[in-house]
């Protein structure tokens, strides 16, 4: 069955990185675009970047553009984010997900990781 595994959340300080990785499995993802997302406790799911999985090109929240960076190898078939200078409101939920660009009409994800906990103190 279809799985994206995320991993590579931790406890940091403020200003400091960390690289999240989702690895996906069970089917060929040539023709997906892979998201992250995360959620905040009380607040709502944020999307946060968007890679095309063939071409590479990504694009990105406002919020979080010049600090984090999505990458994907697609021999290891997975995805990075890399999250730089860390602040505490970046505290959440990551998640990836995954949709097929051949039928993704902007709205609901067609795979979805179980999510790794990143949390930011001062």
């Amino acid at each position: 069955q279809v799985q994206l595994v995320e991993s590579g959340g931790g406890s940091v300080q403020a200003g400091g990185s960390l690289r999240l990785s989702c690895a996906a499995s069970g089917r060929t993802f040539d023709s997906f675009l892979m998201s992250w997302f995360r959620q905040a406790p009380g607040k709502q799911r944020e999307w946060l970047a968007m890679i095309g999985w063939n071409s590479g090109s990504a694009s990105y929240a406002e919020s979080v553009k010049g600090r984090f960076i999505i990458s994907r190898d697609a021999a290891k078939s997975t995805v990075y984010l890399q999250v730089n200078n860390l602040r505490r409101k970046d505290t959440a939920v990551y998640y990836c997900a995954a949709a097929d660009a051949r039928t993704w009409t902007g709205g609901e994800y067609d795979y979805w990781g179980q999510g790794t906990q990143v949390t930011v103190s001062s």
